[in-house]
C-alpha cells in the first residue's frame, strides 16, 4: 500500500520470517502460534519460533530418548509428552557453550532467561489445551540475574559528545570525509536520543510528516505498536531545523518519506544509527560502552533529577512497568549517597571541649 509505514514494513517482513521458520519447525508449533497470535507482537513470536527451534534440534541431537527423530518436524505430541524437567535443565547447560555447523555460541544469563521464559510459554499452552499431561516446564526454577551497573554519560560528557560530532575530533581521515556530509544529520540524531529518551526502532521509524514545530512534538509508535506524541525542547528542535534545511537540499530526497536517511538516500538503518553512537562516544567516552539505549537511560537519569517524579519519567519513556524506570533513576544512587555521607557529623568542629 502506498501509505506503508516504517512499522507497517517491518512487521510485514517479519511475518513472512515466522511463516517460513515455521516450516523448520514441529507441526505441533503451528497452533501455539495461532493461540498466541492476538497477545504479542509479531517480533516476539518470531523471537519464540527461534528459540524453539534451537531448543527442538537441541532435544533431537543430545537427548538419547529422541535421537532416532531426525527431523524435528516429525516431532509430535507423543514425543513432547516425554520431555521432563531435567530435559529442559540440560538445555540450559547447554545454551551456556554450544556448536553449530562449525560456529561457536555462548549465550548469557539473560539470553538464558528469554530462551526458558519461551520454553514456559509453549509448554503452559499445550498443557492447558490438554495436549501434554503435565507441565515439565512449569517445575524449572527461573535463571537469577544480576543488575548490571546502570551506565551512562554525564553532563560534561554529553556536551562533549556533541561537540566531538560538531568539530569531528579524533575522527580519522576517512571518517572525517563522511563527517562532513553527514554532520547535521548525525548531531539531530544524538540530540534527539538525549533530548527525549526515544527508542532506536522509534527514531529509524520517524517519518518527517510525523513532526510538528508548532508543537515541538513528533508521532513515535511505541513497543506493541500504539502511537504516542513525544515533546522536544527548543535546542532539539534547532538540530532537526538545521537537518532538514540541510535535507531539503537533496533533490533525491524528495519522495523519501524517513526523517533521518542515509548516505544511499534511502532510510537509515538500525544498524547505522548503532554504529554512529559507537563511532562518537568512543571516542568522547573510551572506557564506557555507550549505546542508543545508554543515551535513553542518560535521559531519565536526567530527567528524573529535574523532575524527581518517576511517574513522570515512566510516562514520557513508555514504560509500562515502574520498575523498569526505576532502574534509570537508580544510576543517580551514587550523588544520593555522596549527599548521604555529608549529612552525619561525628564531631561538634564549634565545640573542642570534651572536658
Amino acid at each position: 500500500m502506498a501509505d506503508k509505514t516504517y512499522f507497517d514494513q517491518r512487521n510485514y517482513d517479519c511475518t513472512i520470517k515466522l511463516r517460513q521458520l515455521l516450516k523448520e519447525l514441529p507441526t505441533i508449533c503451528n497452533e501455539y502460534f495461532l493461540g498466541i497470535e492476538n497477545r504479542t507482537a509479531i517480533l516476539t513470536r518470531l523471537g519464540y519460533a527461534q528459540d524453539l527451534k534451537i531448543f527442538f534440534k537441541f532435544l533431537c541431537a543430545e537427548c538419547a530418548e529422541f535421537v532416532e527423530i531426525k527431523d524435528i518436524r516429525r516431532f509430535g505430541y507423543n514425543d513432547l509428552c516425554k520431555v521432563e524437567t531435567f530435559h529442559i535443565e540440560m538445555f540450559l547447560n547447554y545454551l551456556t557453550a554450544f556448536e553449530v555447523d562449525g560456529t561457536e555460541y555462548s549465550n548469557s544469563a539473560k539470553t538464558k532467561a528469554r530462551k526458558l521464559a519461551t520454553i514456559k510459554s509453549f509448554f503452559k499452552y499445550n498443557y492447558n489445551k490438554d495436549h501434554i499431561p503435565a507441565d515439565p516446564a512449569s517445575k524449572v526454577l527461573s535463571l537469577k540475574l544480576h543488575d548490571k551497573a546502570i551506565i551512562r554519560l554525564e553532563i560534561d560528557e554529553v556536551s562533549r559528545l556533541l561537540d566531538n560530532v560538531e568539530n569531528g575530533a579524533g575522527l580519522t581521515p576517512k571518517q572525517l570525509a563522511l563527517q562532513t556530509k553527514t554532520k547535521k544529520r548525525d548531531i539531530a540524531i544524538l540530540t534527539l536520543f538525549l533530548g527525549t529518551g526515544i527508542r532506536i526502532s522509534e527514531l529509524v521509524g520517524i517519518d518527517i510528516k510525523d513532526l510538528d514545530f508548532n508543537v515541538n512534538g513528533f508521532k513515535v509508535t511505541r513497543k506493541g505498536g500504539n502511537q504516542t506524541i513525544l515533546y522536544f525542547s527548543d535546542e532539539v528542535a534547532q538540530a532537526l531545523d538545521d537537518y532538514l534545511t540541510e535535507r531539503s537540499q537533496n533533490p533525491l530526497l524528495d519522495d523519501e518519506p524517513a526523517l533521518f536517511t542515509s548516505l544511499q538516500n534511502k532510510r537509515i538503518t538500525v544498524r547505522a544509527v548503532q554504529n554512529l553512537v559507537k563511532k562518537y562516544a568512543s571516542i568522547t567516552t573510551p572506557l564506557k560502552h555507550i549505546t542508543p539505549h545508554k543515551l535513553r537511560s542518560t535521559y531519565g537519569t536526567n530527567l528524573y533529577k529535574e523532575t524527581n517524579d518517576i511517574y513522570v519519567v515512566a510516562e514520557v519513556l513508555g514504560h509500562k512497568d515502574i520498575n523498569t524506570t526505576k532502574k534509570h533513576y537508580a544510576a543517580i544512587s551514587d550523588d544520593i549517597k555522596r549527599n548521604a555521607a555529608r549529612k552525619v557529623t561525628l564531631r561538634n568542629n564549634n565545640n573542642s571541649d570534651y572536658s
